[in-house]
């Protein structure tokens, strides 16, 4: 009886024991039901719990389960990609017991991204002033839309963006993109602001979120006008602005300054208000690929500018601007080797000019705003190697933009009929065709008797003939590419002798865009001739023979 309790109690155990290994079997379960995730994706944990084998699916490819099967319990990650979409997107992840058969469904909601423009800085702050190589910032702007760049400033257009391109080649997921921007020099004592939008390209779209720029410039450093210490604040600010190979000393008096001379009791024009500033500014080898300082303006009081000398003059295309134009005291101006190509209409503001040089730059053809009535004062005018490269061949050649006034379709007349000049230079340049003689033009004066009668070194045959540059002393016109016959007014000109005719008048290269030889078809083997007519002329030149006695 004492065995038969014994085999119960062990059989009652063994089925308890049974029992509670079957129930372990089948514990399966996992620890969430629902993943809620954003647009970028990325990795959540899931844990599984099991006594036996298991199996994790999904018709998805955009989900990933690791580990995706195994034995037992394990701690899981639902690996989920970044969307391509801009609305939102659902997934399953199907868990198994392989033994039982039983599942366990993980839904995963992903959302999409929001259509919008996001910038890394809402806001820039800029100096008034820098060189033109670092007037610039660029900015990281995140958008899933293509978009455009409006800048809205309240005193003109001293901001501006340059091209770029947003590649959207990942659905609605965000690119980013740089856009860079350029900005002025602030010439005003105040600051000054921008505001930039960027607005959606399809103005259909409406965006979740919209970043929008603001950029405050400094003002410009004070200089008080009309003064001294104005003066000398503008000076240094202009040298600073064109990068000259030698600066001055801000500590020393500007009295001290190399290239700088300032008004003094004696001097012509002088008036007790303009004692100690500036009358006259140098400003030599400097590199610059902008027009002229805005300071320069402030000079208020100077009689004479001189600037020559710009690195790589030849490969530059700048503007002069309009600020010198407001010197309208100025009487004597050098624009040499700057690299300009024009002149503005505003030029004429400088009316009060006795001389003007402006050599060695890159104009195509005469400034327009160069005439007799706009600078009434002006006797000398220097317009010499305008060249950008030298070419002997016009007609054999691919170059274009080669300055020296190629592109004027004549000699310009107008320039000869400047009767108050005594000084027209415009040597080496490509000027073509033939001079004019102005013959059978009632417009143009002509030599009267009055005329002969008033210097008894003028003869009598110049009666008739027509009166051009009466006054020129100094007149140079070789190396161009002209052609023709020598008029009389010029072969005749009481000056000839004077102007040094075998060298600076007469001598022309290359060929011109014809093909022809560039040269005069009449040039005198001397000025026998010349001295036969003018028995009373003395003069001699080098290039000159000696006159008949």
């Amino acid at each position: 009886m004492k065995a038969l309790k014994i085999y119960l109690f062990v059989a009652t155990l063994a089925l308890l024991v049974a029992g509670c290994t079957k129930d372990e079997s089948v514990q399966f379960a996992s620890s969430r039901d629902k993943i809620a995730i954003g647009a970028a994706g990325g990795a959540e944990p899931l844990r599984i719990t099991s006594s036996g084998r298991w199996v994790a699916r999904t018709n998805n490819e955009w989900i990933m389960v690791s580990p995706a099967n195994g034995r037992g319990s394990a701690d899981c990650k639902v690996v989920i990609d970044s969307t391509l979409l801009s609305e939102k997107r659902m997934g399953v992840v199907y868990i198994e017991n392989i033994d039982t058969r039983e599942e366990h469904i993980v839904r995963v909601e992903q959302e999409g991204f929001p259509l919008a423009i996001e910038l890394d800085d809402e806001a820039v702050a800029i100096k008034n002033y820098d060189s033109a190589a670092n007037r610039f910032f660029e900015v990281t702007v995140q958008s899933n839309v293509a978009f455009d760049v409006k800048i809205q400033t309240e005193s003109g257009r001293w901001l501006t963006n340059k091209s770029y391109t947003l590649t959207l080649d990942r659905g609605y997921r965000p690119r980013e993109v740089k856009v860079r921007f350029n900005w002025d020099i602030n010439t005003k004592d105040e600051a000054r602001q921008a505001k930039v939008q960027f607005e959606p390209r399809d103005k259909s779209v409406t965006l979740a979120h919209q970043d929008a720029l603001l950029v405050t410039q400094d003002a410009a450093e004070p200089i008080i006008p009309d003064t001294r210490a104005g003066d000398s604040v503008a000076l240094l600010c202009i040298q600073r602005a064109l990068r000259t190979l030698v600066s001055w000393d801000s500590s020393e008096s500007m009295q001290m300054w190399n290239g700088v001379k300032l008004w003094q009791p004696g001097m012509e024009g002088y008036t007790e208000d303009k004692h100690g500033r500036v009358h006259t500014a140098e400003f030599t080898m400097f590199n610059t690929e902008e027009k002229l300082p805005f300071e320069v303006k402030y000079l208020t009081a100077a009689r004479e500018l001189y600037f020559f000398g710009n690195t790589n003059t030849f490969m530059r295309s700048l503007e002069l601007g309009d600020d010198i134009c407001e010197l309208h005291q100025l009487k004597r101006l050098t624009l040499g080797s700057y690299g300009l190509v024009s002149l503005p209409d505003s030029f004429k503001g400088l009316r009060e000019l006795e001389y003007l040089n402006i050599c060695s730059n890159n104009f195509q053809t005469i400034p327009a705003v160069l005439t007799s009535e706009n600078f009434p004062q002006l006797h000398a005018l220097i317009m010499n190697a305008n060249q950008r490269h030298t070419i002997s061949d016009l007609s054999n050649t691919t170059k274009s933009d080669v300055g020296g006034f190629i592109d004027e379709p004549e000699f310009p007349k107008h320039l000869l009929l400047w009767d108050k000049l005594d000084t027209l230079v415009l040597s080496v340049n490509y000027l073509h065709g033939e001079l004019p003689t102005f013959e059978g033009d009632t417009t143009v004066p002509e030599w009267t008797a009055e005329d002969i009668a008033s210097c008894d070194t003028l003869p009598s045959m110049l009666v008739g003939k027509k009166k051009i540059l009466p006054r020129t002393k100094r007149f140079a016109i070789n190396y161009n590419r002209l052609t023709g016959r020598i008029p009389d007014w010029l072969l005749y000109h009481p000056a000839l002798d004077w102007w040094v005719p075998f060298s600076l008048v007469f001598n022309q290269e290359g060929k011109t865009k014809d093909g022809a030889l560039a040269k005069f078809d009449n040039e005198p083997p001397s000025l026998n001739y010349y001295y036969e007519v003018y028995p009373k002329t003395k003069r001699l030149h080098p290039d000159n023979v000696t006159p008949i006695e």
